[in-house]
């Protein structure tokens, strides 16, 4: 029997001014528009509210007529992180401090509905204030891509580390070669999306950054080097990459005309 999930609410951040990806919300993929593709994904996973978080007005134009099941909610520009524009979304919309909220990445427009819950089965089963997914990385050039996030875990399933670089490293074998993965590493890419309750968001976005998450430009290095535990869960459907870059984006459209959904 399938888990019962408690009832929880998905924020998309989306950021107009990307550094990599100018404009990234509004970008089309097969004639649609990236943010109207998340938002539409965060509502088929069962969420009890859709909020893009934006702080421009551009991306709220584009989310009209997308019908009343997905809500904008304007914040500051000057956000260091998702995380942060989303707390200010869960103040704006008055969420109780035990809401269930998950961080669905702007720039996650194949998310499937399934992963969504499963972030929220992963926090709800765990008392770490935070929950993240992971996906094996199966191939050495996206292992060394700097613009694929590794995650290392502990056996627990709490995360150690989250890195652009390399990870972890498997001296022997890449002292031989670096052109495949040693078969017995668990390489893992980390997926964009976190579950979180409203009153750990709170307290996170008080929390001044750290540098860790300054050096790496990853907001959930924040959390561990604060002392806070991260549970990472393996997803249960594969997450096509993310669009970080122009190079991502013309994959996406392959992808999509080689039948993908």
């Amino acid at each position: 029997m399938a888990q019962k999930l408690p009832p929880f609410v998905v924020v998309v951040p989306a950021r107009f001014g990307s550094t990599r990806l100018p404009g990234k919300p509004l970008l089309k993929i097969d004639g649609e528009s990236m943010i109207r593709r998340v938002a539409t994904r965060a509502g088929q996973a069962g969420a009890a509210q859709v909020v893009v978080a934006t702080d421009d007005d551009r991306v709220a134009r584009e989310l009209r007529g997308c019908g009343e099941d997905i809500l904008v909610c304007m914040t500051r520009e000057d956000h260091a992180s998702g995380s942060d524009r989303i707390a200010e979304t869960a103040n704006n919309f008055g969420w109780p401090e035990d809401t269930i909220v998950v961080n669905l990445q702007g720039d996650e427009p194949f998310a499937p509905a399934a992963g969504i819950r499963a972030v929220v089965a992963t926090l709800a089963g765990d008392d770490a204030p935070m929950a993240t997914l992971a996906t094996p990385i199966t191939h050495a050039d996206e292992f060394f891509d700097p613009n694929i996030v590794k995650v290392v875990r502990a056996s627990n399933g709490r995360a150690l580390y989250f890195t652009r670089s390399p990870a972890p490293w498997a001296r022997d074998p890449f002292a031989q070669s670096r052109d495949s993965l040693p078969a017995d590493v668990p390489f893992l890419r980390h997926i964009g999306i976190y579950a979180y309750r409203a009153g750990f968001l709170r307290r996170l976005a008080a929390l001044p950054r750290t540098p860790l998450e300054r050096a790496e430009s990853l907001e959930q290095l924040r959390v561990l080097e604060h002392g806070y535990a991260i549970s990472v869960q393996l997803t249960p459907e594969p997450f096509p990459p993310g669009i970080d870059t122009a190079e991502d984006l013309v994959r996406a459209e392959r992808w999509l005309a080689s039948g993908g959904r």
